[in-house]
């Protein structure tokens, strides 16, 4: 039996999902990007008068995608400590993954507690936004 997660301070899914699912102790989020929950905007993104996205900032992204995930990991009962596994989605794995490690390394300054982590090049994303964390976590005894 599993129970389906839907945090209020965190923008909704894109689809037709929860942003996470608890079984027994195991808790699935679902792909958590950076959109901001209150606008739906995607901060550090950059358009032409047209509105046609030219640019992006990755620091302001990442530190979004870091906000959403701890706002799932919240309305589930869970914390930071409680990650086990991350896999993370970058656009632009060239120009970004430096940017994103020393993001990752403000939020997980100890490499013994950190989650462990797969980083992936891809071409894109479903919507306009330049990450994406996919993340496990085992919630503490009790809750």
């Amino acid at each position: 039996m599993s129970e389906a997660i839907h945090a209020g301070n965190a923008p909704k899914a894109v689809g037709l999902y929860p942003h996470a699912r608890r079984v027994g102790r195991m808790l699935y989020l679902s792909g958590i990007g950076p959109r901001d929950a209150r606008n739906n905007s995607i901060p550090g993104n950059v358009h032409d008068d047209d509105g046609r996205l030219i640019g992006y900032d990755i620091v302001k992204q990442c530190h979004s995608v870091f906000a959403n995930v701890r706002a799932v990991l919240e309305a589930s009962g869970a914390g930071w400590d409680d990650l086990v596994d991350v896999t993370v989605y970058l656009t632009d794995m060239a120009a970004d993954f430096r940017h994103y490690n020393a993001v990752w390394a403000e939020y997980f300054p100890d490499a013994e507690k950190a989650p462990c982590r797969t980083t992936l090049g891809i071409t894109a994303l479903p919507t306009p936004i330049a990450i994406e964390l996919k993340c496990l976590a085992v919630l503490p005894e009790g809750k």
